[in-house]
């Protein structure tokens, strides 16, 4: 056995506590959550295309380093086509998607749509991995894309007539749920953050091309709050966050871990208010804590048992 080999094994190694999965998750999605307000920030000065390839680029230069200085064996055969899926899901999708909606849409009205990512994350998770999750599951997950959406849509006065902003926010939730369920998989194989760090210098290539037409076409030019929030999007959202998320993804189970993202929409209109001046009301306090509240019954129920085969 190698140095290499001894000092990457335990990152394969489910971790021996049930709630370490929900507690890596829960961390991904506090990491996300600042995604929405902080885009909504940046696309005021800044190109929306150089905001969603532009971060990209600058975590893809922090994955590469990462990936040299830690000697990192890269993703073998057919590994390689599951990395291009999370690149094209998590990597391109959803930062492009959502960053062209957000010029045109209030980060609150972004939440409403994004609060539907749990429940399309664990389809993708039961049709991609076989997990096969109880009715009762099922029920609460459910209920709390419901309560979800439905508390997001009161927030922000109701999701209106369907425009081009809500089909871009729709594509970016089935990017990102397949980006998270193929990204999950994968970490289970090659690590946590090596999975979006190989992910990140894969698209590179797309992503520096968006960005150099991007800075060709509109020399970027932002206040210091702007670029901040670029700065979070690029080394957070973008890279650190996805530490926690797909660990907790590997962990797993897939389909239940995925339910911390009902907490999301919360707290991005939390910080919506907070950040953006957006309202902030007692019926938000109210909705936000029916979808802790359904969070909590979905990763409360347990997985179906699995039929033990017949000898």
């Amino acid at each position: 056995m190698t140095a290499h080999d001894s000092a990457t094994a335990p990152l394969l190694r489910p971790l021996p506590v049930p709630a370490a999965g929900l507690a890596w998750g829960l961390l991904g999605v506090l990491a996300f959550s600042f995604t929405v307000p902080f885009t909504r920030v940046a696309v005021a000065g800044l190109d929306p295309l150089f905001i969603g390839a532009g971060r990209a680029v600058v975590a893809a230069g922090l994955a590469a380093t990462a990936l040299v200085l830690t000697r990192q064996r890269p993703p073998r055969g057919a590994q390689w086509w599951r990395v291009a899926v999370v690149a094209g899901g998590v990597v391109t999708g959803f930062p492009l998607l959502t960053s062209f909606a957000l010029e045109s849409t209030p980060a609150s009205h972004g939440a409403v749509v994004i609060a539907l990512l749990p429940a399309v994350t664990a389809v993708v998770a039961v049709l991609r991995a076989g997990e096969r999750p109880p009715t009762a599951f099922w029920l609460a997950t459910g209920a709390g894309a419901l309560v979800a959406v439905g508390f997001a849509a009161a927030a922000s006065g109701g999701l209106g007539g369907l425009h081009l902003a809500d089909l871009l926010l729709f594509g970016a939730v089935l990017a990102a749920a397949a980006g998270y369920a193929e990204g999950g998989l994968l970490a289970r194989e090659l690590g946590a953050w090596q999975t979006i760090s190989w992910a990140l210098v894969l698209g590179a290539p797309v992503t520096g091309a968006l960005t150099l037409v991007s800075v060709a076409g509109s020399p970027p030019a932002g206040t210091p709050g702007q670029w901040a929030a670029f700065g979070y999007l690029a080394a957070v959202s973008m890279f650190l966050g996805f530490f926690a998320w797909y660990r907790g993804l590997a962990i797993g189970p897939m389909a239940r871990v995925s339910q911390m993202q009902l907490v999301q929409p919360v707290l991005s209109l939390v910080w919506a208010g907070l950040l953006l001046g957006e309202e902030l009301t007692a019926g938000t306090l109210v909705g936000g804590l029916a979808v802790v509240l359904c969070a909590g019954l979905a990763v409360r129920v347990r997985q179906a048992p699995t039929a033990t085969p017949s000898r």
